[in-house]
């Protein structure tokens, strides 16, 4: 990069200013991680200290049938395959029940896009579930989910999005986002929900006083332009309603498992390469410097390794997500060492050992309970490897 654009971006971000298109362009095309990551990480300190976030949750999935056949999913199955699975309501919740352990305070529900389930069966699922833990906040369906139901059921978002608040709905989750721009939307997404749905239902979600997240999926067949229009999407739509809590960069996943009853379903992997650690780095970093009115950076270590999911921290991150046990959308890359779970005590000394300090929230990034940071004293010792 240029010396002198160099110095006009540090200029921009150390006073403040809002970072435009051309500046995320150029942030991207900077091979400098190091500076990159020191003006995210001075932004992310700004706006949230020393802390990283994290939370107690768990994910369900009530059913993996799904009406469509997006190019990098490997979750759906179709009625009749041999990995498709429907849960009755009563098995949602028995399976939620066992959960309850650790002082759960979340639930994250993601289901495909089921073709002959009546709609009654989604608030139904989530009033029962409430009622099975009360105390656990429901995070529940994708905007493409909402805009799903719009179709199957005649009533409009706002009715949904009503109906299913009254059922225990706290938030909505940020998924089917992707990537918005149609130059790669249309190659990637095999669904009806595209840039306009997705926002109208974000949009009426926060009008009701939802807070939301947002993601984007990355490291596939975009480019950085593509990365920077996103945001930019994402950030004019904060400006109009505030109602995003926090943004999550998801990295693309090769799948390294499903090929085993002969049917690929990631229809990506034979063109595509994973995002390397740097760029995944990149990413974040420069998602933090654009994103300029979203509180939380999340990194979901699940699709990023661990290791990579610490350094993330240091380049814009705040978040480390929470201690998931099964994540079926994501078939865990164990080539890059991902483990199948971390409990809080794992998260707890991922962050130290990080250099921060864990603050456990919930879904509203209301404080739960703060720990002590990292023990300056073990940190400037030498200490022994794990193993």
């Amino acid at each position: 990069m240029d010396a002198g654009l160099k110095r006009e971006l540090e200029a921009k971000v150390y006073a403040g200013e809002r970072l435009t298109r051309e500046d995320g362009i150029a942030l991207y095309e900077s091979d400098d991680l190091a500076w990159l990551g020191g003006l995210a990480h001075h932004v992310r300190t700004k706006k949230n200290g020393d802390v990283v976030h994290f939370n107690v949750n768990r994910h369900l999935n009530m059913t993996n049938v799904c009406s469509a056949s997006c190019a990098y999913c490997s979750f759906q199955r179709k009625p009749g395959e041999k990995d498709a699975y429907t849960m009755r309501i009563e098995e949602a919740v028995r399976l939620a029940k066992a959960m309850e352990v650790d002082s759960l305070t979340e639930l994250h529900i993601v289901n495909g896009l089921h073709p002959t389930l009546p709609w009654r069966y989604y608030p139904r699922s989530l009033r029962e579930l409430k009622a099975a833990l009360p105390a656990v906040s429901l995070k529940a369906f994708t905007a493409t989910e909402i805009h799903w139901f719009e179709k199957i059921s005649g009533l409009t978002a706002s009715e949904i999005l009503d109906e299913l608040i009254d059922a225990g709905l706290e938030s909505l989750t940020g998924g089917g986002a992707e990537i918005f721009d149609w130059e790669v939307r249309q190659h990637i997404v095999d669904h009806e929900t595209h840039w306009e749905d997705w926002s109208r239902i974000h949009r009426l979600a926060h009008e009701k006083g939802l807070k939301t997240p947002c993601t984007m999926l990355y490291g596939h067949i975009e480019e950085p332009r593509h990365r920077v229009d996103h945001v930019l999407r994402l950030r004019e739509l904060q400006d109009e309603t505030g109602g995003f809590q926090v943004f999550i960069p998801l990295r693309y996943q090769h799948d390294f498992h499903d090929s085993k009853d002969g049917v690929v379903r990631n229809r990506l992997m034979a063109r595509t390469e994973m995002a390397t650690g740097a760029e995944a780095l990149k990413t974040f970093a420069v998602s933090r410097l654009l994103f300029d009115n979203v509180p939380h950076v999340k990194v979901f270590w699940v699709m990023h390794g661990v290791t990579t999911a610490q350094l993330a921290l240091s380049h814009g991150a705040d978040d480390m997500d929470g201690s998931v046990v099964e994540y079926k959308i994501t078939h865990d890359a164990d080539n890059f060492g991902t483990p199948n779970k971390l409990g809080r005590q794992d998260l707890l000394e991922l962050i130290r050992d990080a250099g921060f300090r864990p603050v456990e929230r919930n879904t509203r990034y209301e404080v739960i309970r703060e720990y002590d940071g990292p023990d300056l004293d073990r940190r400037e010792t030498p200490q022994a490897m794990r193993l």
